[in-house]
């Protein structure tokens, strides 16, 4: 049994272990692998369109088998190249951290910020929570400060029904944290208030 369909099976959730695979190819693809986005997209277009070899065909969210479909068909057009076994994505994933040490962005951010005479990075390596299981679970960013005026409040984001890559990256537009004492109370009980 595969990972992902072993994840479908533990979670009786098949939707969400497909979208967590996808999301997996997608972004090693960009982050380990060094494919543009715009690659990324210029071939997932294609494959939408029909002008790949196989075309993704519609299906409602819902449906487990035709979600894995979609994904495995969508996954096809990136994966080349991409090691299947999980010891070697992992090395494969540290390897990009180290790796960015020295990309352009990275040296120009330390030099305007004058942080300088560091050997390198760190790399951590923690167990995934996923936030994309339905509408009771989610993802977000909080601060002891609000960071744009200093001010000691609890502070921040979050969506439902999402990864952490769906706030940072501006794929879906966050709500503040004061919404989640309406939309999940169960979550805030225990917490300091948000407002």
């Amino acid at each position: 049994m595969t990972l992902r369909r072993g994840l479908a099976t533990a979670t009786r959730n098949e939707r969400f272990a497909y979208d967590a695979y996808r999301r997996f190819v997608q972004m090693y693809s960009t982050v380990v692998m060094g494919m543009s986005k715009e690659d990324l997209e210029h071939r997932l277009g294609a494959m939408k369109t029909g002008s790949a070899s196989r075309k993704i065909p519609r299906c409602p969210p819902a449906a487990g088998k035709n979600w894995w479909r979609n994904t495995k068909r969508t996954s096809a057009a990136i994966r080349e190249g991409l090691p299947d076994d999980s010891i070697d994505q992992l090395w494969g994933a540290i390897g990009a951290v180290f790796g960015s040490w020295m990309a352009e962005k990275a040296v120009t951010y330390r030099r305007v910020e004058k942080i300088t005479g560091l050997l390198g990075t760190a790399v951590n390596v923690v167990q995934m929570v996923f936030g994309n299981t339905g509408d009771t679970s989610g993802t977000g960013v909080c601060f002891t400060r609000d960071p744009s005026s200093g001010e000691k409040i609890f502070y921040g984001d979050f969506l439902v029904n999402a990864q952490g890559e769906d706030v940072v990256a501006g794929i879906r537009t966050p709500m503040p944290l004061g919404e989640m004492q309406k939309i999940m109370p169960e979550c805030t009980r225990s917490s300091r208030k948000f407002e």
